[in-house]
């Protein structure tokens, strides 16, 4: 008999093949804003005319632009961006860029609500071991227009880095959720190609590490194990020809369904956790991260969920083969990193990133127990 629950996130809308500009402005009039802020991509906004068409739309209730934010999200970036957001009235958020944008704005909002000024005052904010603080509610919510395929924009948690000590820490709420995300290929042409197919690699890793989570459902499932047929599919279409828009729709949606376990309460695992840590010691992409090391923890992991990882290669296309062996090939067929000396990681650093692994909150909810740090280590040695 299935035991479980299933957690139901806060979003409203997901809008798909609608011009980002109409969208959000549909969007802002739905939620009726007035002083809608942008937090974008700084290529998009000096290199394109992408934000221009979304400003222009906006017409009057446009606010402001933050278009600053690093890779990996420092603090120091979320409180530049809170205090312009503040000092514009925002009541709306419109975030159009990656990963490390929406979970700035993610940041920002509780930044507001709970009068953080300061880099240090989002310690009040922080979870600790996953568990979130007592904190107010954020009350200016965002929508977000994704350019990358990592899917965050789908969860209510944002990573956020602490620079000074190297180390990503986990900010949640439930209405930190994106309350619209609007899907538009059209505006995904601009991302580099390594980032659109790595993010890509980062939302079959959703997909995988929910399959194969202890705490899987059929709810999460379904969505995972269709998420990953179409990643399976579309991210070589995209490849073979960057300016096919259906198969970048297809990229996107196939993301959206990859977020079903996380956003409904299914843990992610090593992959994840592991990652955490070279992203924010190392400044490793958070897309490259999955690319090295999903294959590495489902070959470690297969002695426990053997069968869960079958339906993982089964829905690649690959029915009967070795889940591992399936993930590794198909992501050297995109031409991305597949070890740790590719990120230009060395072994001498291994046990620093074993110890760190074992304070973020997936490592210890990864399907093969892990309670110590040497099994961080082995698995780091088939990465290297």
């Amino acid at each position: 008999m299935h035991r479980g629950r299933v957690v139901f996130g806060t979003m409203e809308e997901v809008v798909f093949g609608r011009p980002a500009a109409v969208a959000v402005v549909e969007q802002t009039d739905r939620l009726r804003a007035s002083n809608a802020f942008l937090m974008v991509s700084g290529t998009l906004n000096r290199q394109t005319d992408e934000i221009d068409k979304i400003r222009h739309a906006l017409g009057p209730r446009y606010a402001g632009t933050f278009d600053a934010m690093p890779p990996h999200t420092p603090r120091e970036a979320v409180i530049a961006a809170a205090n312009q957001a503040r000092a514009a009235d925002a009541d709306l958020i419109v975030t159009v860029g990656g990963g490390s944008i929406t979970d700035g704005a993610k940041a920002v909002q509780l930044c507001l609500a709970n009068d953080i000024g300061t880099v240090e005052g989002i310690d009040l904010v922080r979870a600790v071991k996953g568990v979130a603080p007592p904190m107010t509610a954020p009350r200016v919510r965002q929508i977000s227009v994704p350019t990358t395929i990592a899917g965050g924009e789908f969860s209510a948690i944002a990573g956020v880095t602490n620079a000074p000590i190297k180390v990503k820490e986990m900010l949640r709420h439930p209405l930190v959720m994106p309350r619209a995300v609007v899907l538009d290929p059209a505006i995904t042409v601009h991302t580099p190609e390594w980032l659109w197919l790595s993010t890509g690699i980062r939302a079959v890793d959703h997909c995988v590490e929910g399959i194969c989570a202890h705490e899987a459902h059929p709810y999460g499932d379904a969505q995972a194990l269709k998420g990953l047929a179409m990643l399976a599919d579309a991210l070589p279409r995209v490849k073979a020809d960057p300016h096919d828009l259906d198969a970048r729709m297809d990229c996107q949606i196939g993301t959206w369904l990859s977020t079903g376990p996380l956003a409904s309460g299914v843990p992610m695992g090593a992959s994840h956790g592991i990652g955490y840590v070279l992203g924010a010691e190392f400044g490793v992409p958070h897309g490259y991260t999955s690319c090295v090391m999903l294959p590495y923890v489902m070959r470690w992991n297969k002695p426990e969920n053997a069968e869960r990882q079958a339906q993982v290669a089964a829905a690649m296309g690959h029915p009967g083969e070795d889940a591992s062996d399936v993930l590794d090939s198909f992501i050297r067929g995109l031409g991305l990193p597949r070890s740790l000396q590719d990120v230009h990681v060395g072994p001498e650093h291994f046990d620093h990133i074993a110890e760190q692994a074992m304070a973020t909150p997936w490592v210890p909810r990864n399907p093969r127990q892990i309670d110590r740090p040497s099994q961080v280590r082995e698995i780091l040695g088939l990465a290297a």
